[in-house]
């Protein structure tokens, strides 16, 4: 009795042994076999041998990143090919990394898990390397292409029109974003590598509604024409004659704007040759002052006044020494409806 169960015995170690052998022998010819449920960048090689898996990236993975990237918009694309972005995958490092998961645990462990069936759910990703500065340089081709900046609404001075310039809101590409969206392209075949392009729209700061707003009053002088005008919500409200600067002490064409309005003003003489006797003296208010009325100064010591009626006769011709000479009913008027900063633009 005993005797037999010796050989019993014997006879199970020896099955268990040969079973074990077996194990270790069909283990060690799949030491280059990939298990079951391992995926390289997303691409199922389980099961597969090294040759097979290397064939299968080849194929699926290098040919799918291989694809050029495309960028459309309403009509217009751009192409970055994989030769440009130098894109490149190490296959044999995937599938060495892929095997190496495939062989974690003992190969009793690993026997057991062939005969039950049982995947492993190893994801391996792959080495795929590109130029990032190549996809830079696409980005940037598009945003010359695409992008335009925001324009405030604006005017252009005439010598007789104020002309509205409308506003014009920009557009920029979305190129963090797009960066960001090539890059996982080009690193995972599961990625679309064809994009279609967003802008953002950048508002101006200053829009076409709000241009009258800006420009409440505008002065133009027309030194030909001897003619002021004055604008409202960038309308022509009202047309004055007037005298300019003679000849050798033009009034200065250019954009000005109004810096001081003063009631009844001093008269602060220039220090100029043409004042004679009178050169860096204050005349006041009174019969020797030839500013009258009201005085509005538009740059250096130059400005808008009025005269004395005697001096009527100079207005609609170059008379003066620089400044713009007004009626004074006329310059009172004025005064009244501009303030400090109006524009002024002398044609």
């Amino acid at each position: 009795m005993r005797r037999s169960h010796l050989i019993a015995l014997a006879s199970v170690l020896a099955l268990l042994l040969t079973l074990v052998g077996v194990a270790w022998a069909t283990d060690h010819a799949r030491r280059d076999s990939i298990a079951k449920g391992v995926t390289v960048g997303g691409i199922d090689v389980g099961g597969l041998s090294r040759a097979q898996a290397n064939a299968k990236l080849e194929r699926d993975l290098l040919g799918k990143l291989r694809e050029p990237v495309v960028l459309q918009r309403a009509g217009k694309r751009w192409h970055l090919t994989a030769s440009e972005a130098h894109v490149a995958v190490d296959v044999q490092g995937s599938v060495d990394r892929a095997i190496q998961r495939s062989r974690h645990g003992s190969f009793l462990s690993r026997s057991m898990d062939r005969v039950t069936g049982a995947t492993l759910d190893e994801r391996v990703g792959a080495k795929v390397q590109y130029d990032d500065h190549a996809i830079v340089r696409l980005i940037d081709r598009v945003r010359k292409r695409l992008e335009r900046p925001a324009r405030d609404a604006s005017v252009t001075f005439g010598a007789d029109t104020v002309s509205p310039v409308a506003s014009q809101s920009g557009l920029v590409v979305h190129s963090t974003g797009l960066h960001r969206r090539i890059r996982e392209a080009l690193a995972s075949p599961r990625k679309s590598h064809t994009f279609t392009l967003h802008m953002r729209h950048v508002e101006p700061k200053i829009t076409t509604a709000e241009l009258s707003s800006k420009y409440p009053t505008i002065i133009t002088v027309d030194r030909n024409a001897f003619r002021l005008r004055l604008f409202k919500n960038l309308q022509l409200v009202k047309t004055y004659t007037i005298a300019v600067g003679r000849q050798g002490l033009e009034t200065p064409a250019g954009l000005y704007a109004i810096q001081d309005k003063q009631v009844n003003p001093s008269w602060h003489v220039p220090d100029s040759d043409w004042a004679g006797k009178l050169r860096g003296k204050t005349i006041p208010p009174g019969p020797d002052d030839p500013i009258k009325a009201r005085w509005m100064g538009i740059f250096g010591g130059a400005g808008i006044h009025g005269v004395d009626p005697s001096e009527y006769g100079s207005l609609g011709s170059a008379a003066s020494h620089g400044c713009v000479r007004m009626r004074i009913a006329d310059v009172i008027e004025l005064f009244d409806r501009v303030a400090v900063g109006t524009p002024v633009h002398i044609a």
